[in-house]
């Protein structure tokens, strides 16, 4: 079903955290490569080439886990976007099904606060490359030009999420369109840097080498946006492809990253300093490759990038907000989640020294929740022979009840286990508790840690 000629992308939705009704149900699965393309085709996908690299792995090592990682992380948001063609509903409203209606307040919490922090991560990052950019052509980079930048970006973003679904998937269209086109152009200006002899001749690393890359690139992409995943599905109509869905989810969130991760790798594994000099500012570092006529060219990639992401972010956190229990029309919702995000834009930029990094490591840590509630999601999910009842969803006397306790203590105790096994140099709060062997291999397999990680790390 097409939508109606009446409507524009520039109509407000007014559809909220509610099951969307028949007569609205349109376009067709292929139209979710856009979104999830545009969300993560940022040139910083390059840097995980450096990230990944540090945890003493080959090149060969680096392409099987990295593309592995990704592949299945964002198979599993192919899997939850099932959830919204079949329940026609956001995300963080079908996790009722599993978790009781208000038992399900606490997952949405926990989502709204990395949807909300994330793009503020985002708006950030994009203030703060364009005044690197600036810099690095020998222009002004003072406040003035972080403060036109930031008024430019928020307002893509805070209207992206205030108008809704049908201007959010123009936009990252078109987000993918340039955005793919200026990278290829970036990897054509930089592939006269790659020294095969010299990728070639890394060393390979052991066991636990390997497999703290391949979670770590796992969580870093897919795994961080299972929580939104059925949000941009919940328009299709019943009878759209469920093949189609999983596919093109993956195929839009992962084709980026994999094509980025290699060029990051090739590049990284060619030049210890840009390794280490995209540890600490990648933009910078990106940007020090390139003739300076395409600097500016370089800066609307990489702008248009972070927006791609945050503007998921936001119009996501505006659902998860409602599903939390805060009874406001979507569109206050969002434009809510905007001003916050704006007044940490503002700190990050103008007044924090040093709170960037534990802000990221207090969101890294949301995401093992948050890991832990996807696997009890797609559980009910896959288990689930119909469709979800669509009014019972909103009726703590229906058939999904009030509180799921069981489900609620499995993401209690997931969260216990995995804040045990996690060493996060950015959230100085988990230590690795588990046993001496999960201490030894984690030291073993993280290597240095990159003191500068820009990207959605879970």
């Amino acid at each position: 079903m097409t939508q109606p000629a009446t409507e524009s992308a520039l109509s407000v939705e007014q559809n909220g955290i509610n099951t969307v009704p028949d007569a609205e149900h349109k376009g067709q699965p292929r139209e979710l490569f856009w979104p999830w393309f545009a969300a993560n085709i940022s040139v910083l996908g390059i840097a995980y080439g450096a990230y990944l690299l540090n945890f003493k792995v080959s090149f060969w090592q680096a392409v099987i886990v990295g593309v592995l990682g990704i592949l299945v992380s964002f198979f599993l948001c192919g899997l939850v976007a099932l959830s919204g063609k079949r329940g026609h509903a956001p995300t963080m409203t079908l996790s009722r099904a599993a978790f009781g209606v208000n038992g399900n307040r606490l997952p949405s919490l926990i989502s709204w606060l990395l949807t909300v922090g994330w793009e503020t991560v985002l708006c950030s990052l994009a203030v703060l490359a364009t005044s690197t950019v600036f810099k690095e052509l020998g222009w002004s980079d003072g406040n003035a030009t972080k403060i036109i930048a930031m008024i430019v970006v928020a307002a893509l973003i805070v209207g992206g999420g205030v108008i809704g679904f049908d201007f959010v998937m123009k936009l990252q269209q078109w987000i993918t369109i340039i955005t793919g086109v200026l990278t290829i152009v970036y990897v054509i200006l930089v592939v006269d840097q790659i020294h095969w002899s010299t990728v070639s001749a890394i060393p390979a690393g052991g066991a636990p080498q390997v497999i703290g890359g391949a979670i770590f690139m796992a969580t870093g992409f897919g795994l961080g946006w299972v929580n939104a995943a059925g949000d941009y599905s919940r328009y299709l109509p019943s009878s759209a492809s469920n093949k189609g869905v999983v596919g093109w989810t993956t195929l839009g969130g992962a084709l980026g990253p994999v094509i980025l991760l290699i060029i990051g790798l090739l590049l990284v594994g060619s030049s210890q300093d840009l390794g280490q000099a995209i540890n600490n500012d990648p933009i910078g570092a990106l940007a020090s490759v390139l003739p300076n006529w395409f600097l500016l060219i370089f800066l609307v990639v990489a702008i248009l990038g972070l927006i791609g992401g945050a503007v998921l972010d936001i119009y996501s956190s505006g659902l998860a907000l409602m599903s939390v229990g805060v009874k406001v029309p979507r569109p206050v919702a969002a434009g809510i989640d905007g001003t916050i995000m704006i007044l940490g834009t503002i700190y990050f930029v103008f007044i924090a020294d040093n709170f960037f990094f534990p802000f990221q490591g207090f969101l890294i840590t949301l995401g093992v929740p948050i890991s832990a509630w996807c696997g009890v999601f797609l559980a009910d999910l896959l288990l689930r022979h119909k469709g979800y009842a669509s009014r019972e969803l909103f009726d703590p006397n229906g058939r999904y009840g009030n509180v799921n306790w069981i489900s609620v203590g499995l993401v209690v105790v997931g969260t216990a286990v995995g804040w045990g096994l996690v060493t996060n140099t950015y959230a100085g709060w988990l230590g690795c508790r588990a046993t001496s062997w999960a201490r030894s291999a984690a030291r073993r397999a993280t290597g240095p840690a990159p003191t500068w990680v820009s990207s959605r790390l879970c």
